[in-house]
């Protein structure tokens, strides 16, 4: 239940709009109860009327009746479409809002927390869960405001007639729409909250198989991940069907609670007429007024079941919204440093609590405008050297002082303002190589853009592609060799121009020519900034003013060029 109240206080700034739905839905609940209570003691007044005689029938008004049901018709209509707009217009806004909410929660905590999370988990949780919350609003939060409003304002209209009438309309109601919600929502509970889970498990499973199909089929392993998937399945359609057998009970319950309800109201009300208490016209208006309260009620049943599956979906969001960032932002804006130069003094770093030194001890200084290369091998600490000055990880010892200022006092949007990154794993979004440059600078002009592909040698590349700078590069720019899906990672740096430049690797996996051409070619980028090259091996090493060697999280070695 905290989790629905949360949810509820994440929807505090379209507060209008979810009770201006509220209210537009009573009305139409309570015109429907006006139409249906007014048509019957009308049909029955006319009828004991005509047969009063002709002077009943002279004094018998027809008309105001009449203008009634037609009111009462017209307001339902009206406001049933209303209603309808007002309400999904807010279902959007919310799920609009959840969804910025939740990736302004998700973004710090890239990529120190959310490394530990399948990116298929991740991906059902941001798209999967948060479809499932939608449901909230629409299914489970105006079905019930409206029967607390449109339900208590009935009793009362039966009160004003006959209190035996309204204790059993009372009754009905709260057994349909309280007691029968809970028994199902208890029932569906269970179901519903492993359905959410299970559907995320088969979009887990099936987002891998994708991913790791040529794996899959080269050691024919398919067989394995299709029986894991059938089994997932089978579960997923049993618990739907569990789900669709208490939803059919849960209905068939309202029909039975609904007649039994409306004999209850006519039983009390029958007495009345004879004793004269009431007129007749007045025992089908109750009778009819009674089968039209129940659709203030008739959704909760259903909607209730879906509890389940909404609260194991808001736990699932809250579980990582609730995730705290391995950076803490400074409470100061961030300050301007002084200069780019980088100094580090006895630096430790270290990815868990009980895990290895990654950095340990390390002491290196970088001068403003000097090209410095670290080299080391696989786990030396060279990406944990990246890490710490990009303010992905949080370093637990030492002073690391960027410009004179400690690396804790700026904000790590801020700190990545100086820096551009050029790296194998740059990576290419499955959109236009317009849209993939446009990343580094936004509002970046076409001429900018080119530019940015001449320094990087791509130019030519692209214009000769049919439609240019709109050509789909493919997911992660499968459609480009690894040297041009560099050289897109090098035109985004140059469109970026900041003080620093972080080379990471950035001819691995590519043949001697191309690696020697991507290098040469690197060169107009690296004039006038600081360049930090990270590597393993030794071409490119040349053109640097120092060369350290890194090794278990330590400088080992200096070499002068």
């Amino acid at each position: 239940m905290r989790d629905l109240i949360r949810l509820l206080r994440l929807f505090g700034s379209s507060r209008g709009w979810m009770f201006g739905g509220v209210a537009l839905a009573c009305i139409t609940v309570l015109a429907n109860f006006g139409l249906m209570t007014l048509s019957g003691w009308f049909l029955a007044a006319a009828a004991v009327t005509g047969l009063a005689g002709f002077a009943a029938q002279n004094a018998f008004n027809f008309f105001s009746p009449a203008a009634g049901v037609r009111f009462f018709a017209t307001v339902r209509v009206a406001s049933r479409y209303v209603e309808r707009l007002v309400t999904h217009d807010a279902t959007f806004r919310l799920l609009a809002q959840l969804r910025v909410w939740f990736y302004t929660k998700l973004e710090p905590l890239a990529p120190a927390v959310l490394q530990g999370y399948r990116a298929s988990d991740l991906l059902s949780r941001i798209v999967a869960d948060i479809d499932t919350l939608n449901m909230f609003y629409l299914r489970v939060f105006l079905p019930f405001a409206v029967a607390c409003g449109a339900g208590a304002a009935m009793v009362v209209f039966f009160g004003v007639f006959s209190w035996p009438a309204a204790l059993a309309l009372l009754v009905g109601l709260v057994l349909t729409g309280g007691a029968l919600p809970w028994l199902t929502q208890r029932r569906g509970a269970a179901a519903g909250g492993e359905i959410t889970r299970l559907n995320a498990d088969l979009r887990a499973e099936m987002v891998d198989a994708v991913q790791g199909m040529g794996e899959l089929l080269s050691y024919n392993a398919a067989p394995a991940l299709q029986a894991r998937v059938a089994g997932l399945n089978a579960r997923l359609i049993g618990r739907q069907a569990e789900m669709a057998r208490i939803t059919g009970l849960g209905s068939a319950a309202a029909g039975l609670l609904t007649n039994f309800t409306l004999l209850l109201v006519v039983v009390a009300v029958i007495p009345a007429v004879r004793a004269g208490q009431l007129s007749a016209p007045e025992l089908p208006m109750l009778a009819l007024g009674t089968m039209a309260a129940f659709e203030a009620v008739a959704p909760l049943p259903v909607a209730f079941q879906f509890l389940g599956q909404i609260r194991t979906a808001a736990a699932r969001i809250f579980q990582i919204a609730d995730q705290k960032s391995v950076i803490v932002p400074p409470a100061h804006p961030s300050p301007r440093p002084g200069s780019f130069d980088l100094d580090l003094r006895g630096v430790c770093l270290r990815y868990a609590a009980d895990a290895p030194w990654a950095l340990n001890g390390l002491d290196l200084h970088i001068s403003q405008g000097s090209h410095v290369a670290i080299m080391g091998g696989t786990g030396a600490g060279k990406t944990s050297l990246i890490n710490l000055l990009l303010r992905f990880h949080e370093y637990q010892a030492g002073s690391a002082k960027f410009g004179g200022v400690e690396l804790r006092d700026f904000h790590a949007e801020d700190l990545a303002a100086y820096f551009s990154v050029v790296s194998q794993r740059s990576y290419l979004f499955h959109t236009t190589i317009r849209d993939n440059l446009l990343i580094a600078k936004g509002e970046a002009a076409e001429d900018e853009l080119w530019h940015a592909l001449e320094v990087a040698q791509l130019a030519g590349f692209v214009r000769g592609l049919p439609l240019g700078l709109d050509t789909i590069v493919g997911e992660a720019g499968v459609r480009l060799s690894g040297g041009q899906a560099r050289r897109v990672a090098i035109a985004r740096a140059v469109l970026k121009d900041t003080p620093w430049l972080i080379l990471d690797e950035p001819t691995e996996g590519l043949d001697t020519v191309t690696e020697h051409a991507l290098l040469r070619d690197l060169q107009p980028l690296m004039a006038g900034k600081t360049v930090l090259y990270i590597t393993h091996r030794r071409a490119g090493l040349a053109a640097m003013d120092r060369v350290y060697t890194l090794t278990d999280g330590r400088i080992m070695l200096r070499e002068s060029n």
